[in-house]
């Protein structure tokens, strides 16, 4: 049996590890060795499960889409992340996180955000643990995300736009790191996604792996078996993948499909595609898949979705895709604009951008009318109802009529 988790230095096969300024090698260093014990003491488990349970509201629902199981011939159900508090997957991480950094003794958190589920998912829990809160989020996408930033000051979080780069999540990451050197000793960086120096990577996975374990019980209730035939779901950074595969890694019998921002097209000069385009380098701490020009510099990504606006994938992704565990699709914009419009007409949902790319995955696959597919909705459309409506025009097509 492969083992695609991470091992004792903090690799995945050939991707992982932790480069870090020197400044901040005690702070990884103490992290490493903090984090497993806590997360896995009795005082941490109980009081993270009850949040999760009392604040997050989970279980999240498993729910069948009969409309769309027809359209594609398949038995598709669909794992709620958008009915999380705060409205994506995010809230499951910096749940346990801000738990962690409390145990730590750190008082003041910093984060990095694109979409702003991340940011706002670590502002809240900052304002429920009376910590103060920064996040860093590129300029582009402050504009772009509006409604997420006034909810984050809202929440009582100061937002640092910053204009380095394309201004976008990768810029936002570098200037959190930035701080971080700066204040090492009181600061805790709640990182948002399978990325990062090592345990950042296993810790965000090990959060969201609630998913996957939820996924277990719930399809053995209503199909009488724990596993499906498919797992699909998007992936930037990789922690909503990461967590619906988490425990179905190991699990031959478990085809894993996971949708990544094409852009313009993987193979033009407009793409976050990584897996497909990405070639290994150091980006954030972590030897990834870098989309990277012939010197090594970093290239800009570009997608509709400002979640999956990344120019890096998590290492554990790149080492399943690289030993052929993950088949990785590349979804174009105007296909997740048209599969978000999709879902929303026929299942009376309407999906975050990132996550429509995972639905957009379905036209792809050449199912079995037996086949069980579990997809999962990472975040709700609100934050980008905007964006739809500028792009409306591409799910003009002959299936859905939109009108004005």
């Amino acid at each position: 049996m492969s083992n695609y988790q991470v091992d004792k230095k903090g690799f995945y096969g050939e991707f992982g590890g932790a480069y870090v300024p020197e400044i901040l090698y005690k702070c990884v260093h103490d992290l490493q060795e903090a984090y497993l014990p806590i997360i896995e003491s009795e005082v941490f488990k109980k009081e993270y499960h009850a949040l999760l349970k009392d604040y997050v509201g989970r279980p999240s629902p498993l729910y069948y889409a009969k409309r769309m199981s027809q359209r594609y011939g398949c038995q598709l159900y669909l794992k709620r992340e958008d009915l999380n508090h705060t409205g994506a997957h995010k809230i499951n991480n910096t749940i346990g996180q801000i738990l962690l950094a409390k145990q730590m003794g750190k008082t003041r958190i910093i984060a990095e955000t694109g979409a702003g589920q991340h940011g706002v998912a670590t502002a809240t829990v900052c304002a429920l643990m009376g910590m103060k809160c920064e996040v860093f989020m590129g300029a582009t996408d402050v504009e772009r995300q509006h409604i997420n930033v006034e909810r984050m000051k809202m929440l009582g979080a100061e937002v640092h736009p910053v204009r380095t780069g394309n201004m976008t999540l990768s810029d936002a990451c570098s200037e959190a790191i930035r701080d971080w050197c700066c204040h090492p000793a009181d600061t805790f960086y709640i990182v948002g996604s399978t990325m990062g120096p090592h345990p950042y990577p296993d810790l965000v996975a090990r959060m969201q792996s609630i998913i996957s374990e939820e996924i277990k019980w719930q399809l053995e209730e209503k199909t009488g078996r724990d596993y499906p035939d498919y797992l699909i779901a998007c992936i930037g950074g990789g922690s909503n993948a990461a967590g619906t595969i988490y425990h179905y890694m190991d699990d031959e019998r478990v085809k894993i499909v996971l949708a990544e921002a094409g852009g313009h097209g993987w193979n033009t000069d407009h793409t976050a595609a990584t897996i497909h385009r990405g070639t290994t380098g150091i980006l954030h701490g972590a030897k990834m898949l870098v989309m990277q020009d012939e010197d090594g510099q970093i290239q800009e990504a570009f997608t509709i979705s400002a979640g999956l606006d990344y120019p890096g994938v998590g290492p554990m992704h790149c080492n399943m895709a690289k030993q052929g565990r993950t088949e990785v699709l590349s979804i174009n914009d105007d296909e997740a604009i048209r599969a978000g419009y999709e879902l929303t007409q026929m299942e009376g949902i309407i999906p975050a951008i990132e996550s429509a790319h995972a639905i957009a995955a379905l036209s792809k696959i050449s199912f079995q009318p037996s086949d069980i597919v579990v997809l999962t909705v990472s975040g709700r459309g609100d934050k980008d109802i905007e964006t739809y409506l500028k792009n409306k025009d591409f799910a003009q097509h002959e299936h859905i009529q939109i009108s004005d």
